[in-house]
C-alpha cells in the first residue's frame, strides 16, 4: 500500500516538485502492481485529497486503507482517490 495525493494525477502550478514525486509513486505502484499480481501479492496506491481540514480527517484515509487491504484474495483495488466532498 502507497500513499500518494490527488497531486499524482494532476498538476497545479507552483506546486511542480511536489506532483513529480506523487506522480513517480503512482508510476512506481502501478509498475510493482503488474510485476507481482500473479502471485496473488495486491499493491495499490491512495491518493488523497486535503487531509486534517474540518471535511475530511485522517480518521478518513486509515478508513480507506483499510478497506483496501481487507478486500477478498480475489479482489484487488489498485487505485483509490479520498477526497472531502466540498473539494473540487
Amino acid at each position: 500500500m502507497n500513499i500518494s495525493s490527488i497531486a499524482g494525477r494532476q498538476a497545479w502550478a507552483n506546486f511542480g516538485v511536489y506532483n513529480m514525486t506523487k506522480f513517480g509513486v503512482n508510476g512506481f505502484t502501478e509498475a510493482l502492481r503488474q510485476e507481482v499480481t500473479k502471485k496473488h501479492v495486491r499493491v495499490g496506491v491512495l491518493e488523497p485529497g486535503a487531509v486534517d481540514t474540518e471535511p475530511l480527517q485522517p480518521r478518513d484515509i486509515a478508513d480507506s486503507i483499510a478497506f483496501m487491504v481487507t478486500r477478498p484474495r480475489r479482489s484487488s483495488i489498485a487505485e483509490l482517490w479520498a477526497m472531502p466532498t466540498s473539494q473540487a
